[in-house]
């Protein structure tokens, strides 16, 4: 079988209801009732905003045809990171190999939505709602997953996003640089509310969060709220606090996280580019995730844990006149975690020469990410098939769910 064929071959196994948001003041997120569950599973979806570059990202560097195909891409500042087959990780994602080394890591290529026009607002539209066309739903997949499940979940966000959305009230919250609020403006804040259901419930769930809280709440690598890429409103300083959120006993068992800015037009490979600064960023907060739900104060959470990383979009193969890549079609997700069954790459590989292109220009799609997502719902948040099939991810069920989840 010659380079080609095998690179072509399959690498499988190888290798939420904005009701709850109005909280008052700088406690923005809302506290989460029930009693602690020592037992259950966490789901951490970080949504990617801008379309990454799942071939800059996770480049198929044993494809014969990626290199002339994306020329000055197809360098990088060191050597790219081994995976199976013939992929391999962008060399700044150091801390996401490690996972991968220890078998807690899936790399998903070849994979994207059943949109394909290439609009950022309908193509993350369509990985929110998990429909098969832009507003098609009202509601998202996580949020009508919450209401199947009956388990809480966040948002770590100034707004519910349409992800979360669903006939389940979600929590959300974002840094503040509001000063505290003192015992008089919350009495005040209560009897102002009185005659609000929303209102008071939603100033009873903030005062809930606060009394949940350890002393002296904050991580204490949480740096300060401004400057750095450990800002507090930076992915590595929000995932610093989704950290706090999920180690409660009474946490929320689905959190999400988003980070804008992959739009990857020029100077893609730029050593101050903000996809670079991006990249760095993302792989700094799940090494995060990965290390501080895995501290014995965590007991044992990493391994009760899944992420789920997704963009609404790859980029076309080719380079552009700017060195970048412009909108496309297949790209890359990641699904890492301690209940991960690593070590994968899946990927159905297309090939990248011109005749093997979703119309001559894009990676092909051969894997549906709503399959991905629907496996990681199905088999470690423990989504019933029949829920997952009719409610939330209607339209779905002939799809072959892969195996990402340890048994």
């Amino acid at each position: 079988m010659d380079a080609h064929a095998l690179s072509r071959r399959r690498l499988l196994r190888g290798a939420l209801a904005a009701g709850a948001a109005a909280a008052a003041g700088p406690w923005a997120t809302l506290a989460l009732g029930g009693t602690a569950r020592p037992t259950d599973p966490r789901l951490v979806v970080v949504v990617l905003r801008g379309g990454m570059d799942g071939l800059w990202t996770v480049p198929a560097i044993g494809d014969p045809d990626f290199a002339p195909a994306r020329g000055q891409l197809a360098e990088y500042p060191a050597a790219p990171l081994p995976l199976a087959g013939p992929f391999a990780l962008h060399p700044g994602f150091e801390r996401l190999h490690a996972a991968w080394k220890d078998k807690e890591l899936v790399v998903v290529h070849a994979a994207g939505l059943p949109y394909r026009d290439r609009s950022h607002f309908d193509a993350q539209n369509v990985l929110e709602g998990g429909g098969e066309r832009p507003y098609q739903l009202p509601t998202g997949w996580v949020g009508r997953a919450l209401a199947a499940g009956g388990q809480p979940g966040l948002a770590l966000s100034t707004a519910v996003p349409l992800l979360m959305r669903g006939p389940k009230p979600v929590d959300t919250w974002a840094p503040s640089s509001l000063p505290e609020p003192n015992a008089d403006l919350v009495a005040r804040l209560g009897r102002l509310y009185a005659n609000d259901p929303a209102l008071a419930t939603a100033l009873t769930r903030a005062q809930g969060l606060r009394a949940d809280m350890p002393a002296g709440a904050g991580n204490p690598m949480m740096p300060p709220a401004s400057g750095g890429k450990m800002a507090s409103g930076s992915l590595p300083g929000l995932t610093l606090k989704a950290v706090e959120f999920l180690r409660q006993p009474r946490g929320p068992q689905f959190v999400m996280l988003e980070q804008g800015g992959w739009d990857s037009h020029a100077n893609l490979a730029n050593e101050k580019s903000a996809f670079l600064n991006n990249l760095a960023q993302l792989d700094t907060s799940l090494g995060l995730l990965r290390e501080q739900l895995s501290a014995p104060a965590a007991n044992g959470l990493w391994g009760r844990t899944v992420v789920l990383v997704v963009t609404e979009f790859g980029r076309e193969v080719a380079i552009n006149g700017t060195r970048g890549t412009d909108h496309g079609t297949g790209g890359a997700a990641f699904v890492l975690g301690g209940a991960v069954r690593g070590g994968q790459v899946l990927a159905d590989w297309p090939g990248l020469a011109p005749k093997d292109r979703y119309e001559g220009r894009d990676l092909r799609i051969t894997t549906d990410l709503r399959a991905v997502a629907k496996a990681v719902l199905a088999d470690h948040m423990h989504i019933a098939r029949a829920a997952l099939d009719k409610d939330v991810f209607p339209g779905t069920a002939s799809l072959k769910l892969p195996e990402l989840v340890r048994a």
